[in-house]
């Protein structure tokens, strides 16, 4: 086993992608998720900007016309086992941006994430809540600690 394979299966890397709106839930999951408060570096939950080496999606936003294509990139881009936790209104449902007229009109707005790429946990609020990311986290873990 080479070490790559001895860190992964030890650890767990999640992947943050935004795909439009506010960057609320971005600002709560990146500042509070993996802060002193919350630490979740210390259950060795590790963030990572690299989808290969990702094992947990996390996406946050209404998925704009213009991020559909490269979200189903990124989605493809990691291995398996991999899971997918939409945060936020606006990743699973549109929230503030579904029916507006502005910045990005409601005709720029391709979806909810589960319509572009599978969604294994869902995480409501706007912006998410620290507490409500980590247990929707834990909630969908089974499906990839069985992988492993």
């Amino acid at each position: 086993m080479g070490i790559k394979s001895y860190a992964r299966a030890r650890a767990i890397h999640a992947m943050l992608v935004y795909t439009g709106g506010c960057n609320g839930c971005d600002i709560e999951i990146v500042n509070a998720v993996f802060s002193p408060k919350y630490d979740a570096e210390q259950y060795k939950i590790f963030l990572t900007w690299n989808p290969r080496e990702a094992d947990v999606l996390i996406v946050t936003g209404p998925v704009t016309k213009q991020n559909k294509k490269p979200l189903k990139e990124i989605y493809k881009a990691i291995p398996e086992p991999k899971l997918v936790i939409a945060a936020g209104a606006c990743a699973l449902m549109g929230g503030v941006y579904k029916n507006i007229h502005g910045d990005i009109p409601s005709e720029e707005i391709a979806g909810p994430v589960e319509e572009i790429i599978p969604v294994d946990a869902k995480i409501p609020g706007c912006a998410v809540r620290p507490e409500d990311v980590l247990a929707g986290a834990v909630s969908a873990l089974p499906k990839l600690l069985e992988a492993k």
